[in-house]
Parts: structure tokens; sequence; C-alpha cells
């Protein structure tokens, strides 16, 4: 098999990983799209370090991440935490799908989306970093250590803290 065949049999089935773990990390779908594309390609570049053992997911997701942080390192003008006004709900909610048979449950599912993702947007990049990949991406801290460049008690600590933020900021907005 060739390297590039070993390579599209590899990265390939993760890219949909690398989108969401981009997507929350920059918050922006267009720019999302932009660093997974430079990923691939420096994963092509370097695909010979990736060792025959070793799981290619982790490998693939640090270079995203890395991609995504030096992307956020030359857009320093952007804030790392998003205060929210009207208008801000209002386009948050107007992108939130939701087709629910029942207005009210459709009212209140729309409510509580709009307000988890508001607050996951809120975290900082390495809090919401180590939530998506441990809550949206089922990752084990191992893996997230890996991908971070961190020890696993920070992987842990983390977690910890951002978990509480997000806990905070939905009771704060009315959810349990």
């Amino acid at each position: 098999m060739t390297d590039a065949r070993r390579f599209e049999a590899t990265v390939l089935p993760l890219l949909d990983a690398a989108h969401n773990l981009a997507r929350w990390l920059l918050r922006d779908a267009a720019a999302a799209e932009d660093a997974v594309q430079e990923a691939a390609l420096r994963a092509f570049r370097h695909f010979d370090s990736l060792r025959a053992h070793e799981s290619a997911k982790p490998w693939f997701l640090g270079i995203v991440r890395n991609t995504c942080f030096t992307a956020l390192a030359r857009e320093r003008g952007r804030a790392d935490v998003t205060l929210l006004d009207e208008d801000a709900w209002d386009r948050l909610e107007a992108q939130s799908p939701s087709p629910v048979p029942d207005p009210l449950a459709a009212l209140g599912t729309r409510r509580e989306q709009v307000l988890v993702d508001a607050a996951l947007r809120a975290l900082s990049p390495p809090m919401r970093e180590v939530i998506v990949l441990r809550e949206l991406e089922g990752l084990d801290y191992r893996d997230i250590a890996r991908i971070a460049g961190i020890p696993i008690g920070t992987v842990m600590s983390r977690l910890s803290r951002a978990r509480a933020q997000l806990k905070r900021q939905l009771s704060l907005a009315g959810l349990p």
C-alpha cells in the first residue's frame, strides 16, 4: 500500500472529529475548514512520524489543535471570552436546528441548545478544548494529554474547572 493510500485510510476517517475540534476552538466554521485542511497537509508531510503501534486519532487531533492555536495566535484581536448581547442570542438561536413536532418542546430544546452552545463558546480555548475532546469526542485523559501536550493531571483539573464553569453559566441561565 502506498503512503498516500495509508494516509487516506488512516486520516480521512478522522476528518469529522478534526472539524468538530477546530470549529469549537476557532468558533468559526469556515476557519475550522481552513485549519483542518492545513492540518491534513501537515499530517501528510509528516505521516512517517506516526509510529505503527500509535493511535492516529490523538496524533492527528494534536496537529489540528496546534494549527488552531497558531491561527488564534495570528488573530490576537479576537477575545477568548465572548459576551453575548441580544443580537448574538438571536443569531445563535437562528442557527440552532431543532425540528420537533411539539412547538413548546421545540422551544425548550432550542433554548437549551443555544444556552449550552453559548456556554461552551464562552470558555477559554484551553478549557473548551478539553471539554470537546472528552465530552464530544469521547477521548480518554491520556489521549487528551497527548493532544494538548499537557500532563494528565492538568487535563483532569482543566476538565473539572471547565465543567464547573459550564454548570455555573447554565445555572445562571436557568438550566439545571
